[in-house]
């Protein structure tokens, strides 16, 4: 067993852990924060993406023991402070960005680090940087107009489909 302490969603969190287990195990099983879905567990689906440090990590990859010390954030944490959706969230709701919605906490983590990164991306930008994230109700078409909506651009001329 190894001791791991990390910030998720701005709490101190310290746990004994198992060298094997997954940062999504940890997310999941010990911390019930089911947000964080597994979808593969081969990286592939992007469906448990966090951010660690900042980063977009695919969590189904991660040891727990390898954030110790980091800066963990779920889509638990992605809300305002008073609790109400925050812009990209509000954005896959607006705009009907999700479906079943088992790939949505990735997507918005990821779209998230995308607009961190690219605060106005093209239609194209978008479609390439979610190539890790595997949506199979949508068709990506709605996903790509929410995040370029959360990015502040118009998207009238996106046809709805």
């Amino acid at each position: 067993m190894t001791k791991v302490t990390m910030t998720i969603n701005g709490k101190s969190v310290s746990r004994d852990v198992e060298g094997q287990t997954l940062l999504v195990s940890l997310l999941r099983e010990d911390l019930h924060l089911t947000g964080t879905h597994v979808g593969c567990d081969t990286s592939q689906c992007g469906a448990c993406t966090v951010h660690v440090n900042g980063k977009s990590v695919k969590s189904c990859t991660m040891f727990a023991a390898e954030a110790d010390g980091a800066e963990v954030k779920t889509i638990e944490g992605m809300a305002n402070a008073d609790g109400s959706l925050n812009v990209i969230q509000q954005a896959f709701q607006d705009h009907h960005g999700l479906q079943c919605g088992f790939c949505t906490p990735g997507m918005v983590m990821a779209a998230t680090s995308l607009l961190k990164e690219n605060p106005k991306p093209t239609e194209q930008e978008v479609r390439v940087y979610l190539e890790g994230n595997i949506c199979r109700c949508t068709g990506y078409h709605n996903i790509v107009k929410a995040i370029m909506a959360a990015s502040g651009q118009d998207v009238s001329a996106i046809a709805a489909e």
